[in-house]
């Protein structure tokens, strides 16, 4: 079975630096899972930019906007570690693809799909990491999308969390071992 961590923190904190050094100590054979939406010019630029913070380090990419639960069921056991960045926008992505954003999507359909994609993830015997942001220690959002969006990542977050063998909340840059059951 696959070793899983979860990487958490603020926007801009170093969460997805601290993860890509991370993996790039694991093994040389490792996949970048993208699950950001090219959706507008400034999210362009984020991508571009993560884009260079990985260019020449020896990492294979593949977008997968929504479909984890796929990734795991075929095509990466080529790869010692998989840096899935990030969850919280593959929420979003769910939350923006469903039929009603309000009422569509609540907890329990969102940790189903949270825990298929870590029950496929089972059958990869490697290392995977996990990059989301802590989206519930700011101010209650003021309308009820901006609301159910914060749920359903502090949802996925404990889930994820719950499983993981490590979990590192970074701030500042500087990380913080929450929980760590593995010998890295």
């Amino acid at each position: 079975m696959a070793k899983l961590i979860l990487i958490t923190g603020g926007a801009r904190s170093g969460k997805s630096s601290f993860a890509l050094n991370l993996a790039e100590m694991v093994s040389p054979r490792r996949l970048f899972v993208a699950t950001c939406p090219n959706i507008d010019l400034e999210m362009s630029d984020r991508v571009k930019r993560h884009q260079e913070e990985r260019r020449g380090r020896g990492w294979a990419t593949i977008e997968r906007p929504t479909e984890l639960a796929s990734l795991f069921a075929g095509g990466v056991a080529g790869y010692d570690v998989i840096l899935i960045d990030c969850i919280t926008l593959w929420v979003n992505n769910i939350l923006f693809n469903s039929s009603d954003d309000v009422t569509g999507i609540n907890d329990f359909s969102i940790g189903r799909l949270c825990d298929e994609w870590l029950l496929q993830r089972e059958k990869y015997d490697g290392t995977v990491i996990c990059v989301t942001n802590e989206v519930g220690l700011g101010i209650v959002p003021d309308n009820a999308l901006a609301r159910k969006y914060r749920d359903l990542v502090g949802t996925c977050n404990q889930i994820i969390g719950k499983k993981a063998d490590d979990v590192i909340l970074v701030s500042c840059g500087i990380p913080l071992y929450l929980k760590k059951l593995s010998n890295q």
